[in-house]
């Protein structure tokens, strides 16, 4: 695979570098959060309320980080604490409904910024182009051992 593989690396570092779709200072139209209030958000959301310790888990952060990060959400209205629904000791990130609604935002404006990036694409590329990258991202989970839960 190795001369395939060096094109691979060569658009994976290529795309890292745009930041049309990923960094602060030019976001999507209409994007409010931070890119880590975002995947932060999208993780809860989708599996559920969590704790630091499961976030830690989940992410491969330090606590402090993640300490750091949802002090800022919770200041911010998107998150708030609660007690464990299953009963265990750690209080969980859940969010609120200020929080749902700023997530819902900033995914429209992602998928708004993805339409015009493949405006001309046919529905067959953007599908397979999905399944590609759902299947990238599913082997790097695999390697590191920390899945992403997909709704």
């Amino acid at each position: 695979m190795g001369e395939r593989t060096h094109l691979v690396e060569f658009e994976y570092m290529v795309l890292g570098r745009h930041h049309y779709l990923s960094q602060s200072a030019a976001r999507p139209r209409g994007s409010t959060l931070e890119r880590s209030a975002y995947i932060l958000l999208s993780r809860i959301r989708i599996q559920g309320p969590m704790s630091i310790g499961e976030l830690s888990e989940a992410f491969n952060l330090d606590a402090s980080t993640l300490n750091r990060q949802t002090a800022a959400m919770t200041r911010a209205g998107l998150v708030e604490r609660i007690a464990d629904p299953d009963g265990g000791m750690a209080r969980k990130f859940r969010l609120t409904d200020e929080g749902d609604r700023r997530l819902d935002e900033e995914r429209e404006a992602h998928v708004e910024a993805l339409d015009r990036v493949m405006a001309d694409w046919s529905a067959q590329d953007v599908t397979a182009f999905a399944a590609y990258l759902r299947r990238f991202n599913t082997d790097i989970e695999h390697l590191d051992g920390r899945p992403w839960p997909r709704p």
